[in-house]
């Protein structure tokens, strides 16, 4: 099983070139052939998924290395609905450079099992659900960024008067800053529901909650940071260029809680 990752990693590292020739180029067929690459890239980890699965017995979501993959995995899959729905090709390309990144970054992750008393400890379905819900709320933020640095590259090309083929096939700012907000809408849910249901767990299985960990602290200020940004855009920022802004503000509180926030924790002790 092990020899399925790095080839799967290879394939994406493929694939991504040639949506950055794409970009560079307006070639269509360096596209066609990045977008086979990547639908073969989520073949591979679907099947790696599945066996690990099988392996463990039990759904591969817990380590930090299952969860990266989880989320790469996420990645791939709505970047392959957007290119064959909405045909918006580079953000397909921005959002596949950030699953990419999360991918090789699960290769510096060990990738063992947990011991047998954590994973008694966290034999529930309402921690799974809390990881499902949290890691699927991640990707569609992750999707709104990707939008918002689209808009910020059309709002230069503007700004710059760059005129071409690369402006031509961006969406326009009014539409990018829809996309990226209805994608945050969208995602926010998800979150919401999957810290609800991390605080029922917590409380089901130690009668309290950890509201002084680091993590708690930074999942809440998740929430808040979302909660802030909706606020502002709806009442005193309005659409456009701030407003993006907003959101990308957001999408870095989002990684400090995912990348740091884990390794100063008392409550998620298993990370």
């Amino acid at each position: 099983m092990d020899f399925v990752y790095p080839i799967t990693v290879l394939l994406y590292s493929l694939s991504l070139i040639g949506y950055f020739i794409d970009f560079l180029t307006n070639n269509q067929k360096a596209n066609r052939i990045a977008f086979w690459l990547l639908l073969f890239v989520w073949g591979l980890q679907t099947v790696y998924f599945v066996m690990r699965m099988f392996e463990l017995d039990r759904l591969p979501l817990i380590t930090p290395f299952e969860g990266l993959f989880f989320y790469a995995w996420s990645i791939v899959t709505v970047s392959l609905f957007i290119n064959w729905k909405v045909k918006m090709a580079f953000l397909v390309f921005v959002l596949n450079v950030l699953g990419f990144a999360v991918m090789s970054g699960s290769l510096f992750v060990p990738s063992g099992d947990v011991t047998q008393a954590t994973m008694d400890l966290l034999a529930s379905e309402l921690l799974v659900m809390h990881v499902v819900f949290i890691l699927l709320s991640y990707t569609g933020f992750t999707v709104a960024a990707a939008a918002a640095v689209l808009y910020l590259l059309a709002h230069q090309l503007l700004k710059r008067r760059l005129w071409g083929k690369r402006l031509i096939r961006l969406d326009s700012l009014p539409q990018t800053e829809k996309f990226s907000y209805f994608a945050s809408v969208a995602s926010f849910p998800f979150y919401l529901v999957g810290v609800i249901w991390g605080v029922v767990w917590s409380i089901s299985q130690y009668d309290h909650v950890w509201w002084t960990d680091a993590k708690t602290i930074w999942s809440l200020s998740v929430l808040a940071a979302y909660g802030l940004y909706f606020y502002l855009r709806l009442v005193i920022v309005g659409k456009g260029y701030r407003s993006i802004w907003l959101n990308i503000g957001a999408f870095a509180v989002l990684l400090v809680n995912y990348i740091v926030s884990g390794r100063y924790t008392d409550f998620h002790t298993w990370l």
